[in-house]
């Protein structure tokens, strides 16, 4: 009968607890890949740990395969098709034309932030002499156009000005509707007429009010344009956050709700020990909804109100009518998408980390 190695039977044991740490790790990375839309490097990471490769190749095959194979089928279904669609622009590019142009966005942006510093530094140099001659020194605006990446960073600080504030009314409102039946039979019929209209409807408005009430151009904080197009935002995008939360509130568990009258709690401590922990989930769906619905209208809103972003780069490049317009038109679709996709992205990671328990 062979004896038993005790030194044998601890090295295993190592290993078996050094490879339950790793499982142990990438559950819980798994929950963050999942979040962020990188889901397919669980399996990656566990078939190299050794847990059952097969299933696992499968599972590679399944996120990360399947999906790189239909967009390289989308790409040459996209250059094949393309060249035989003609506009009055000339053919519609493929992929290598887009990317061409992107690639030319790109440059132009670091030409155009390369000029501004330079303008900076000579306005600097300018002053310090003033200053030397005791006199006061001026302050110059940079006036070129602005880059490719300025007008995204424009649309992005424009559509989050606006969920802020329609978050700002649309959370309380909510929580108002879930917690009484007759501010939830008063603000029901104005959600529902108000929900579906357009941004095209809403942005004569705004720009009616905003230009009779706020200080000109100039004299302001924001710019009028940015007025416009952050209002609209705000006018179509408070919808879902504000039904979510109502929805939320009005479905917290009755025997909570008979706990804080045992309790005594005042509202204030109902609403942020009771109420808002129970809702959170749909709030933040709403969130989320808000969010992508709040981009979407800022692209048609800036197009009409002349926001130097995103949508005002389309309808520039529209009314440009070059050879590599449709191009660069194509080159913001894709842009437009890829953001949308990561503010998404973005609002979900803030509900992982405030919503998930056990599975964090």
């Amino acid at each position: 009968m062979t004896a038993i190695d005790p030194q044998q039977l601890d090295d295993q044991a190592a290993r078996e607890a050094r490879k339950a740490k790793i499982f142990t790790w990438i559950n819980k990375a798994d929950t963050w890949f999942t979040v962020l839309g990188l889901g397919w490097l669980t399996p990656i990471f566990r078939a190299i740990a050794g847990d059952n490769p097969q299933a696992q190749y499968k599972e590679i095959w399944k996120l990360a395969g399947v999906p790189v194979l239909a967009i390289a089928g989308f790409l040459f279904l996209w250059g094949t098709l393309a060249p035989t669609v003609q506009t009055s622009l000339g053919a519609v590019p493929g992929p290598s034309q887009v990317w061409e142009q992107a690639v030319n966005l790109h440059e132009d942006a670091q030409a155009k932030a390369a000029k501004k510093a330079q303008f900076e530094e000579k306005v600097a140099q300018l002053n310090e002499r003033l200053i030397a001659q005791g006199k006061e020194p001026k302050e110059r605006a940079f006036t070129g156009a602005p880059s490719y990446y300025a007008q995204i960073w424009t649309s992005i600080k424009t559509v989050f000005f606006g969920f802020l504030i329609a978050s700002a009314v649309a959370i309380p409102l909510g929580i108002l509707a879930g917690l009484s039946p007759y501010a939830n039979a008063a603000i029901n019929p104005l959600v529902q007429i108000f929900k579906p209209v357009s941004p095209l409807a809403w942005l004569p408005i705004v720009t009616m009010i905003v230009s009779a009430t706020y200080a000109v151009d100039g004299d302001g904080w924001f710019a009028k344009s940015f007025l416009n197009s952050a209002i609209t935002v705000t006018l179509c995008s408070l919808w879902p956050t504000l039904i979510n939360t109502a929805l939320g509130v009005s479905s917290i568990d009755k025997d909570l709700v008979s706990v804080s009258k045992v309790l005594k709690m005042n509202t204030w401590t109902k609403i942020t020990k009771l109420v808002l922990p129970s809702a959170l989930p749909l709030i933040f769906t709403g969130l989320r909804l808000s969010l992508g619905v709040g981009w979407m209208v800022l692209i048609a809103a800036e197009m009409l109100a002349q926001n130097p972003g995103l949508g005002k780069f389309v309808w520039d490049e529209f009314q440009n009518g070059s050879s590599q317009s449709l191009a660069k038109i194509m080159v913001a679709v894709f842009t437009i998408g890829i953001i949308g996709f990561l503010l998404d992205r973005l609002m979900y990671a803030i509900q992982a980390a405030f919503t998930f328990t056990n599975n964090r």
